[in-house]
């Protein structure tokens, strides 16, 4: 049994340094995956957006430390094999798993070392977009959840917030999980198919016929070939369809925030980054979303993708998500 397996980017050195003075603030990027959870999926992702920040000027004098982790269940050495009384993780178990990790969280290295981060960013890629908006609900309502954990922003790429089994593969998994005997089973017969497919040929297919890059490929094919991690995949996934509907936050989180500026706290700020043609969000739902937030221009941002990059961009545009990300930070967070 291991701890969850994560990936951590710390602020880069200038002249043998740790970037910027005891005065300056320690921010952590603490990003919440998809399903399936593999943060190895994104280590692309990490890599450009740590560049991005180091090679913003105005960023210069803020320490970033960009951390991210699996979602628990999807990686064998972090759990105990599942079985039929020991199920894989719900979606209520992650929002609460990741929320223990950021209450454990210190700045790693400067003058500050040890102490909690100044100000904490949650970046979610789509369901883990639904986890960070709930991590920021539950923190407004009771602070005493994580007293030194400061949530300032979120930055939600292709979020899954909304309805999600009305979107195009949502509908398709929903009705999966509504068919009696067959929902429950779907992982055995997806087991029992892929334990019959070499781990060689199904690299390959991945890699050549389904055209990942190296890296995705390697993810893929361990993921594919796990114990545990198409039950819990499904598992979770189909907890999605019965959980991620009506949107709760529209008369709970933002007069919440109304009553933290009241008290003088810091006024979460969010981007919003929607795909122009997403299987995974109904586009009739996007666009009320959308709607309803409009006057909120102060501190949520909305934009829809011109372009035709995919929810799962993690793939093969990593590196152009993470120059956005990179101007939404220079935004929040450079200097005046």
């Amino acid at each position: 049994m291991t701890t969850t397996h994560f990936k951590s980017y710390p602020p880069r050195l200038l002249e043998g340094k740790i970037v910027g003075s005891s005065e300056s603030r320690d921010i952590l990027v603490f990003f919440i995956s998809g399903n399936p959870g593999l943060i190895d999926y994104y280590e692309p992702f990490f890599l450009a957006l740590r560049r991005a920040i180091d090679e913003t000027e105005s960023l210069q004098n803020t320490r970033f430390q960009i951390y991210g982790q699996d979602l628990a269940g999807f990686n064998d050495n972090d759990h105990e094999p599942f079985t039929a009384q020991r199920k894989p993780y719900d979606l209520e178990y992650q929002i609460r798993h990741t929320l223990a990790t950021l209450g454990k969280l210190r700045v790693e290295s400067g003058p500050r070392v040890g102490c909690p981060y100044n100000e904490v960013l949650l970046i979610g890629h789509s369901v883990g977009s639904y986890i960070a908006l709930e991590l920021f609900h539950r923190l407004l309502r009771n602070q005493d959840l994580a007293p030194h954990l400061n949530l300032t922003s979120g930055i939600l790429l292709f979020p899954t917030i909304h309805h999600i089994s009305s979107s195009p593969s949502g509908r398709k998994l929903d009705l999966l999980r509504r068919v009696p005997v067959l929902g429950d089973n779907a992982y055995r017969i997806a087991q029992t198919f892929l334990h019959l497919v070499p781990q060689s040929t199904l690299h390959w297919i991945v890699h050549s016929v389904m055209g990942f890059p190296p890296h995705a490929a390697e993810v893929t094919t361990r993921w594919l070939k796990s114990r545990d991690g198409v039950w819990q995949a499904l598992h979770m996934g189909m907890d999605e369809m019965k959980v991620i509907g009506e949107d709760h936050w529209d008369d709970e989180l933002w007069e919440i925030v109304h009553d933290a500026e009241a008290n003088h706290k810091v006024i979460p700020k969010f981007f919003f980054f929607f795909g122009k043609h997403d299987h995974w969000v109904a586009s009739h739902y996007r666009d009320e979303f959308i709607r309803m937030r409009e006057k909120q221009v102060e501190r949520t941002r909305l934009i829809v993708d011109e372009g035709n990059i995919p929810h799962t961009f993690c793939i093969n545009h990593s590196e152009l998500i993470a120059e956005k990300v990179g101007i939404w930070i220079a935004e929040m967070y450079g200097a005046c």
